[in-house]
């Protein structure tokens, strides 16, 4: 993890750095795509959007309603299947 000193100084020099590329169209497009695939990787996996989330529940309910599931009657039984995934 970063200090606030290393955070600060990083941000001063990408930013000495763009300015000093700034009257470059061709040099800010590619970073501006190098810039959106480094975001894209920094991007959370397991976020989804609304209307993904309303569907997972809408199918697993209709999984549910089909028998599509797994039940346990402890928490032991629970873990053990956990474990062997």
């Amino acid at each position: 993890m970063m200090t606030a000193a290393q955070q600060n100084t990083m941000n001063t020099e990408l930013w000495q750095s763009i300015g000093a590329i700034a009257d470059n169209t061709a040099l800010m497009r590619r970073l501006t795509r190098y810039a959106k695939r480094l975001a894209k990787e920094n991007e959370d996996p397991t976020l989804m959007s609304k209307e993904e989330f309303f569907a997972r529940v809408d199918a697993s309910r209709e999984e549910y309603e089909k028998g599509e599931y797994i039940s346990f009657s402890d928490p032991n039984e629970m873990n053990a299947w956990l474990n062997s995934l």
